[in-house]
């Protein structure tokens, strides 16, 4: 089991220290100290004032964060939370992952969803009813470009000729792709074009708003794997080497007093049961002290001692 979080900005406005480059540098390297495997950041270029007010949050641009952190660690993997792929054209993504794969010495995996905040897509001058479209087609551009030279694609989104993007990334055949979402749909976008998995735990109002399906408990998650496993072999893919990502429901909240580590240890052994290879970890925003704080108190009380 390795364990990941996603860069504890989760207010607005956030806490100052958080968002500084000594906060980012002292997060990074003291998730590195705890013993955790990758960092990863989320990505809200122009997030509406409406949404903010509502519960959303602040946020720093993935691909620049996660390249100042690799810069001052050396183990730590980079996985964003998630990069929402409509946004950018694919060629920049593919540009963006295989210089912070390179200059980080192979550290980098692209996490991807559609996304589902309107008002950010109109902000960016993309069409949100498009969206499945544009990732299945970013996808096969990246991939492409990551692995062949003089490339051509010709799509309903994107059209190139003879394109060859130097230098590539260093990780072989390429940086692995996961796919976000709860969806049939994403699931089938692992199974035709991804490496991992990456659903989020979402009671039904929350799934609601981010346009997406419940997932809020084990058999959930299970019957969502189990329905991967299916679409893998109808692929004929090997639904073993894909890494599957979730939130461990037990034990309560990192950082608070209702956490209790015995128990969210037991949990993670029910969740390697049916499957899952990375831990989704949630760590605590208010203040940049809490953050550390619960970082340091996680590799002591869990990770030295999970199997």
């Amino acid at each position: 089991m390795r364990f990941a979080f996603t860069y504890p900005i989760i207010t607005h406005p956030c806490d100052p220290q958080l968002v500084s480059p000594q906060g980012v540098t002292a997060v990074a390297q003291a998730a590195e100290g705890a013993g955790f495997d990758a960092m990863g950041f989320t990505d809200h270029p122009a997030p509406t004032q409406r949404w903010l007010d509502a519960g959303g949050h602040d946020s720093l641009d993935p691909f620049v964060a996660m390249g100042f952190a690799a810069a001052h660690t050396r183990t730590l993997r980079f996985v964003p939370n998630v990069v929402v792929l409509p946004y950018r054209n694919p060629f920049v993504v593919a540009k963006s992952g295989a210089t912070l794969d390179l200059l980080s010495g192979g550290r980098f995996t692209l996490a991807v969803g559609v996304g589902y905040l309107k008002g950010e897509f109109a902000a960016l001058g993309v069409d949100f009813d498009e969206r499945a479209e544009l990732v299945e087609e970013s996808l096969d551009v990246i991939r492409a470009i990551w692995t062949g030279d003089d490339v051509s694609f010709e799509g309903r989104h994107f059209r190139a000729r003879g394109i060859t993007a130097h230098p590539r990334p260093i990780s072989r055949p390429h940086p692995p792709i996961w796919i976000g979402g709860n969806t049939g749909n994403a699931r089938q976008r692992v199974a035709t074009r991804g490496d991992g998995w990456v659903p989020f735990a979402a009671p039904p109002g929350l799934a609601s708003t981010a346009r997406t399906a419940a997932m809020d408990s084990l058999d959930a998650l299970t019957a969502g794997i189990e329905d991967l496993r299916r679409r893998c072999d109808e692929a004929g893919r090997d639904w073993s080497a894909i890494d599957i990502c979730f939130s461990n429901l037990a034990g309560g909240r990192l950082g608070y007093h209702d956490f209790d580590a015995s128990a969210y240890l037991d949990g993670l052994g029910h969740l390697a049961e049916v499957g899952v290879t990375w831990v989704q970890v949630a760590v605590p925003g208010d203040s940049f002290t809490h953050a550390i704080e619960a970082i340091e108190h996680f590799g002591d009380a869990v990770i030295t001692k999970a199997p």
